[in-house]
């Protein structure tokens, strides 16, 4: 089978959210693939960048290759569209893990919805990204022949708002990097096997951390409800920070309409007790979940959240919200809040620093949880969508 992805979204540095499900499953399927040599049925992948991919990329080999497109700006209305139709070999299909597929196409289309935040918080987009993602998610996932999405509620909710066949959408559940995000043990062999306090130290103070902290991380911008949280923080006395990890701006997927969220600490008067440390690297991100207290995403809407897992996976407690997808990916792992309610988001907080048993009796329940999503798995359903399995 020919196969061609869509790799705009994934060639990209400093990876959150989206790009980072794109680049994923991308690099999975190269090793599902790569791992059939040998077997008579291999699939021939092309991946279409507006650029050179980056050096992380799998590298090209027979029935894995790269291919540039021009122009970049254009890419679902004119790139893609021009490069399927002047093919002399047209693929069997081509996917796009973006929420666009290519405006025109004599080939299937496979798209992935992560989740449909913009028709239940138009107020918290740009006014362009809004039009973008109400118009162009409609017409992908009114046109694709199939819908990949990442939560069983955001495959509900697809259904619910677009009156699509349950059979026409398949859930493709993201992972996290298992090499890096791990409980420490002794003896085990892994670049992480045990974490020492001069390691932790060392990042911290490169970030200005001290002492005991609670820890977010995620895009800056108002769905992550992150004023009500700073509210929240705010009535907590004692030596406790609360570390913001997430992109306002800079290479990659950016924060918008977070100036508010930016100057809600001098307004409460923590100043001196928020970090916003901005882009934290995958190497380093490890060692700030390993020594937070606890971990806490009180989003108003998630199509699935990677961090969740990544908390649970360095044996982290999570505090996340009951709403959309959260209790869906935490199970019985994790405190649930209210995320409209500063009160409960307090009271959970409170609850998690000071009774250490607690924090203990999390960790091995979050540890099994994380151990249930994978990148390979999630490629590997990805993959029967394009072999018509489902």
């Amino acid at each position: 089978m020919k196969i061609w992805i869509d790799g705009k979204e994934a060639n990209q540095r400093d990876r959150v959210g989206s790009g980072q499900f794109a680049f994923e499953v991308i690099r999975n399927l190269e090793k599902i693939d790569s791992d059939k040599i040998g077997v008579d049925k291999k699939n021939e992948y092309t991946i279409l960048l507006p650029d050179p991919p980056l050096d992380d990329f799998p590298k090209e080999r027979p029935g894995w290759k790269y291919k540039i497109l021009r122009p970049g700006r254009l890419w679902t209305r004119i790139a893609l569209p021009l490069a399927l139709y002047s093919a002399k070999e047209k693929p069997d299909l081509i996917f796009s893990p973006t929420h666009y597929i290519p405006r025109f196409s004599p080939v299937k289309r496979v798209v992935s919805i992560f989740d449909l935040a913009y028709l239940h918080f138009p107020e918290m987009f740009k006014k362009q990204d809004l039009w973008q993602l109400k118009n162009w998610s409609k017409f992908s996932i009114k046109n694709a022949d199939h819908i990949i999405t990442i939560s069983q509620y955001s495959k509900e909710d697809i259904i619910k708002n677009y009156g699509i066949k349950k059979n026409n959408i398949t859930v493709a559940y993201p992972g996290y990097d298992r090499e890096n995000f791990q409980f420490p043990r002794q003896g085990r062999s892994s670049p992480r096997a045990a974490i020492s306090n001069f390691q932790l130290e060392n990042v911290k103070r490169k970030y200005g951390i001290s002492g005991n902290y609670i820890i977010y991380i995620g895009t800056i911008q108002p769905r992550k409800n992150l004023i009500r949280l700073m509210e929240a923080f705010a009535r907590i006395e004692g030596d406790l920070q609360l570390v913001i990890v997430g992109k306002t701006t800079g290479p990659g997927r950016e924060g918008w309409k977070y100036e508010d969220i930016l100057e809600t600490p001098e307004k409460l008067g923590i100043e001196d007790k928020v970090r916003f440390v901005g882009f934290v690297s995958t190497d380093e991100l490890p060692y700030l979940l390993s020594g937070a207290s606890v971990f806490i995403l009180p989003s108003l809407w998630e199509g699935f959240g990677i961090p969740v897992l990544e908390a649970m996976a360095c044996g982290t407690p999570v505090i996340v919200s009951n709403v959309s997808s959260l209790p869906e990916v935490v199970g019985k792992a994790g405190l649930l809040v209210d995320p409209y309610s500063v009160d409960q988001i307090e009271m959970a907080i409170r609850t998690v620093i000071t009774d250490k048993k607690l924090r203990e009796k999390l960790k091995t329940p979050g540890l099994e949880q994380a151990k249930k999503f994978s990148w390979e798995v999630c490629a590997r359903e990805v993959l029967k969508v394009f072999e018509g399995k489902v």
